[in-house]
C-alpha cells in the first residue's frame, strides 16, 4: 500500500540558497515567480517582494552561513572543500548539512520541508539525555507513590479506630455536657415532690415565730430550709434570691390550712 508519509514533497537533496529560503518562508506555492525574478543571482533584488520581507533575510542567513563555513557547501549537489570557491550560481547546500546547522543554531524554527510532525511536536530542549533524566525522575516518583500506597494500606485499619474513638470521645463528651447542664437546672429549685413538705415546715416555723421580728423569722426559715435541702442531696439556696419567694408561698399555705 502506498504510503503519502514516505516522502516529504517539499523536500529535495540540496537547494539554492534561495530555494531554502523559499521553502523556509513556506512561499512555496510562489517559488516560480520568485526564481524567475532572481534568475541566478544569490539573493533577491533589494526592492524585490516588498511583501515577503523573511525572503531576503533568511536567504542572507543562509549564504552567510556558507560564506563562514558554518554551513558546508556544495557545488550542484556535491560537497566542497572548505574555502574552495564555487560559482553563485551553482552554490547549493546539502538537505541533511541545512537540517542540522538549523537545529543547531535556530532551534525554534521548524519548516516542514526540514523537519516532519514528531520533530516538530518534540520540544526543543529535549534530548536523548534529558530524556534518561525525566525517565529516572519519573520511575523515582513511581517508587514513591508506590511506598505511600504501601503505608496507607498498613495503616489505614489503625486510623480508622482512631477516627471511631475520636467520634466516641466526642458523643461522651456531649453527653456530659447536656447532663452537666440539665443538674444545673435541676439543682436551683427542690422538685415538687419535696416542696409541699418544705412550705409545710416553713409554715410551722412561721407560726412558731409569732412573737419574733421579721428579720429573725427569715433567718430562721432559711436555716431551716437549708438543712433539710442538705439532708435531700440538694443545693442550698440563697436568703436574698430565693428564700424570699419560698416565705411567702409558706405563708399563703398555712393561710389555706387555717381557713
Amino acid at each position: 500500500m502506498y504510503d503519502a508519509k514516505s516522502c516529504n514533497p517539499l523536500a529535495k537533496p540540496f537547494y539554492r540558497p534561495i530555494e531554502a529560503a523559499i521553502r523556509w518562508c513556506g512561499l512555496i506555492d510562489e517559488e516560480m515567480q520568485i526564481l524567475a525574478q532572481v534568475g541566478d543571482a544569490l539573493l533577491p533584488p533589494a526592492s524585490a517582494f516588498p511583501m515577503y520581507p523573511c525572503l531576503a533575510a533568511n536567504t542572507q542567513r543562509i549564504v552567510h552561513a556558507l560564506e563562514n563555513n558554518e554551513l558546508p557547501s556544495a557545488r550542484d549537489g556535491r560537497r566542497v572543500g572548505p574555502n574552495e570557491p564555487v560559482a553563485r550560481a551553482r552554490l547549493t547546500v546539502l538537505h541533511t548539512d541545512l537540517k542540522a546547522w538549523m537545529a543547531q543554531h535556530y532551534p525554534d524554527q521548524k519548516p516542514t520541508f526540514l523537519f516532519d510532525e514528531i520533530e516538530r511536536a518534540t520540544h526543543q530542549a529535549i534530548n536523548a539525555d534529558s530524556f534518561r533524566a525525566l525517565q529516572v525522575e519519573r520511575n523515582n516518583m513511581a517508587l514513591q507513590l508506590k511506598e505511600a500506597a504501601a503505608w496507607y494500606d498498613q495503616h489505614h485499619d489503625e486510623v480508622q479506630r482512631l477516627e471511631a474513638e475520636r467520634e466516641q470521645l466526642r458523643q461522651e463528651n456531649a453527653a456530659l455536657r447536656a447532663r452537666l447542664e440539665q443538674s444545673t437546672t435541676d439543682a436551683s429549685e427542690p422538685d415538687p415532690r419535696h416542696r409541699t413538705t418544705l412550705l409545710r415546715i416553713i409554715g410551722a416555723l412561721l407560726d412558731m415565730a409569732g412573737m419574733m421580728d421579721e428579720a429573725m423569722a427569715k433567718t430562721s426559715a432559711a436555716h431551716a430550709i437549708n438543712s433539710q435541702l442538705k439532708a435531700m442531696g440538694q443545693r442550698e439556696m440563697h436568703p436574698k434570691n430565693t428564700i424570699a419567694p419560698v416565705i411567702v408561698a409558706a405563708r399563703h399555705l398555712a393561710n389555706e390550712r387555717i381557713d
